[in-house]
């Protein structure tokens, strides 16, 4: 009797441990996706067609020296067509150009196209603001 309570004791002691841990393992998880959806939001000057921000916290080198950052722009006019976008640009800080890898209108359903262009800012006050703030915070 005594060695079928150590054999189900000791059963019940590794389930009991594998619980504790998967519990453990899916705090942490909870935690690292909680904290990547919190930003530090930074805005670039106005423009007549709206504003554009950039997330601090999403700054990340590429291995071909670019940088990628979240941005966001918000329409001046919201409505069911124009709502706020959220682009992950590549930005090539040395020939002020960037491209746009993902586009979605929330953050979690973006597709990436990594066959993007790179592209010139033509002079558009947005895009050239987040180029000089994320290239200035960067370099």
């Amino acid at each position: 009797m005594i060695q079928k309570n150590n054999y189900f004791l000791s059963i019940f002691s590794r389930k009991a441990l594998i619980v504790f841990i998967s519990i453990i393992f899916f705090f942490f998880v909870a935690i690292k996706e909680s904290e990547a959806l919190t930003h530090d939001w930074v805005g670039v000057p106005k423009s007549e067609f709206g504003e554009q921000l950039w997330d601090r916290k999403s700054i990340k080198r590429n291995s071909d020296g670019s940088v990628r950052v979240l941005s966001k722009f918000i329409p001046k006019t919201k409505s069911e067509i124009t709502k706020d976008i959220f682009y992950t640009m590549d930005i090539n800080c040395f020939e002020k150009s960037f491209k746009d890898v993902e586009v979605a209108t929330d953050e979690i359903n973006g597709r990436l196209n990594n066959f993007a262009e790179w592209q010139d800012p033509n002079e558009d006050p947005l895009i050239m603001g987040v180029i000089g703030q994320v290239c200035r915070v960067e370099n």
